[in-house]
């Protein structure tokens, strides 16, 4: 029987989200806690880098904490932005975004329509002339890299932000009959805060292959993966689980 979910992600802002259906659906509680968080580099941590944010002409966004940091670190550094800096976000919501920071019309952005970095390249090749600067986590793979390569465009990537472990507080309650967990830190962290964790009667639900992995590395058990061909999402995959389990 699973009575209470934790969903080791912010709460949705829309009160129409399918997890809210299910807990409606099966009188379940579902319970979002993030089992990490997004953390900035210090002014001082990022020299270490050794690089100048303004010798380059154009700036490549893959998220929002990615523009969040790259602006607040520019603050802390008292870097001021030249009016001809380019960005190139890899989606028209994240392009958006910059609004927040700088005053979008008087700008040069460009953006990508997929959410992947491949169809935001061939705008950067247009404008092969410029200095590229990525803004990154200290988690990432080199995808951006090689493309970026193969194109012989110059660029450079530099962490201004971490993922780091949302630690569990001694009097917060750990009393769930499920966890959903959406990358591999969240198995991580989980462990971090709980090094005896005894999964016993805890079902495990991920979302993509990497997590999936991380809690078979892990020595725990899988009990429900998504996105499949049956459950293309995680709250498709739930809402099957949890019929399955309470009915």
């Amino acid at each position: 029987m699973i009575k209470k979910i934790l969903v080791s992600q912010p709460k949705p802002t829309s009160e129409k989200s399918p997890y809210f259906e299910i807990a409606s659906k099966y009188g379940v509680e579902v319970v979002f806690r993030p089992f990490i968080k997004i953390e900035g580099l210090s002014a001082k941590e990022f020299r270490q880098q050794k690089v100048s944010i303004l010798d380059y002409t154009a700036v490549v966004f893959t998220s929002r904490n990615a523009i969040d940091h790259f602006f607040l670190l520019c603050k802390e550094l008292r870097v001021t932005i030249p009016e001809d800096m380019k960005y190139f976000c890899i989606t028209e919501t994240i392009a958006l975004y910059i609004q927040k920071y700088v005053q979008y019309r008087k700008r040069k952005v460009f953006f990508g329509s997929t959410g992947k970095v491949d169809d935001l390249i061939p705008a950067m090749v247009k404008h092969k002339t410029e200095k590229y600067l990525v803004p990154l986590s200290d988690v990432h793979n080199d995808e951006i890299t090689n493309l970026l390569d193969a194109k012989k465009l110059i660029h450079k990537e530099v962490v201004m932000y971490r993922t780091v472990s949302n630690d569990f507080k001694s009097d917060e309650k750990f009393d769930y009959d499920m966890l959903i967990f959406f990358s591999p830190s969240g198995i991580q962290a989980l462990l971090k805060n709980f090094p005896k964790f005894e999964q016993k009667d805890i079902a495990i639900g991920t979302f993509g292959p990497a997590t999936a992995q991380a809690v078979k590395d892990a020595g725990l058990r899988l009990d429900m993966e998504a996105p499949t061909s049956q459950y293309p999402s995680i709250t498709a995959a739930l809402d099957d689980f949890v019929k399955k389990h309470n009915c």
